[in-house]
């Protein structure tokens, strides 16, 4: 009961943040050609009207445009931030969470809302507000707490552009699901993997990987495929589509080698590959059947489906010759 009382008078402080203005950025550059290109050429998105100032204009959008998804780096704080400041809210906020053993972090997910395109010239500004903190609970990492913080962006002249919502997991390291049990010395079932965040956008991609099929999805306007899913065709504009088989080959396109930090619920060193499959479009998957060392770019692969529990079923590549 004393352990719940204790648990209870943390909460409220923590609760105490909530709605609690963080402080507002001004980017430090406003919207260029320059970035939006290398922003494109890294993601390997290919849409003239970011890039190509006579398409843009035939365009709906009368303009050149930037990449919806990079509302946020318009106005990021860069490596080397200006100090927010003594009694910052969220500066508090960390300090606090981590007087209680919450010291380890990890980014779990980010949402995001447009209320207009961003346009070459614009000077953005963006305003934080903690949103949200969980009560404690109980993760595959360790036992924390979810915060939430809110975003609002708007052009300098107060025009408004977008939001986001950001969250993290505060957690104290060693208390995962993972850890030993107490006393006892025994190791604990294995973790499962992370869930992937299914919407209808996307739940009938892992269906099908739930079928030992690889599909990518197609736009029945223009014909054109696309992956990851998305519920409107960046060729055409239309937001009917349909799905078709891959034929599960590809080459890697680029691939990481994992080491650290390690999290139970996977092998290591681990793989991880950019495969651009033969139709054309690119996903995220591990790559298997070989040691990380003789993996290279333009290496041949095929795929096949790891059942890593009943519930999740996900593609993996192998090399071929």
């Amino acid at each position: 009961m004393a352990d719940d009382a204790a648990k209870a008078a943390f909460l409220a402080k923590l609760k105490e943040f909530e709605g609690r203005e963080v402080g507002t950025q001004d980017g430090a550059d406003e919207v260029n050609q320059a970035m939006i290109r290398h922003w494109v050429e890294a993601m390997g998105d290919r849409n003239p009207v970011y890039t190509d100032a006579g398409a843009a204009e035939r365009s709906v959008h009368g303009q050149v445009i930037a990449p919806p998804v990079m509302m946020q780096a318009w106005v990021m704080r860069g490596i080397a931030p200006p100090s927010r400041g003594p009694g910052n809210a969220q500066d508090e906020l960390m300090a606090l969470v981590e007087s209680e053993g919450f010291t380890s972090v990890v980014a779990t997910n980010c949402e995001q809302e447009y209320d207009r395109m961003v346009h070459l010239g614009d000077h953005l500004r963006n305003r934080t507000v903690i949103d949200s903190v969980s009560e404690e609970k109980a993760t595959g990492l360790g036992v924390g707490h979810f915060i939430t913080t809110r975003v609002e962006y708007e052009t300098l002249e107060g025009e408004p552009v977008g939001r986001q919502m950001f969250r993290i997991l505060k957690f104290r390291a060693g208390t995962g699901r993972q850890a030993a049990s107490a006393g006892d010395g025994e190791e604990q079932a294995r973790p499962k993997r992370p869930r992937p965040a299914l919407n209808r956008d996307n739940q009938f991609w892992f269906d099908a990987a739930k079928e030992h099929r690889l599909v990518i999805q197609r736009c029945t306007g223009c014909q054109a495929l696309r992956h990851p899913p998305r519920p409107r065709c960046d060729k055409c504009g239309s937001y009917e589509w349909d799905a078709v088989d891959a034929s599960g080959r590809g080459t890697v396109y680029s691939f990481v080698v994992n080491h650290y930090p390690q999290v139970p619920s996977f092998d290591y060193p681990l793989a991880v590959g950019l495969i651009e499959l033969e139709e054309g479009t690119r996903l995220v998957a591990n790559i298997v059947g070989i040691d990380p060392s003789e993996i290279t770019v333009g290496m041949p692969v095929e795929v096949e489906f790891v059942d890593h529990d009943a519930d999740l079923t996900l593609p993996a590549f192998h090399p071929t010759k």
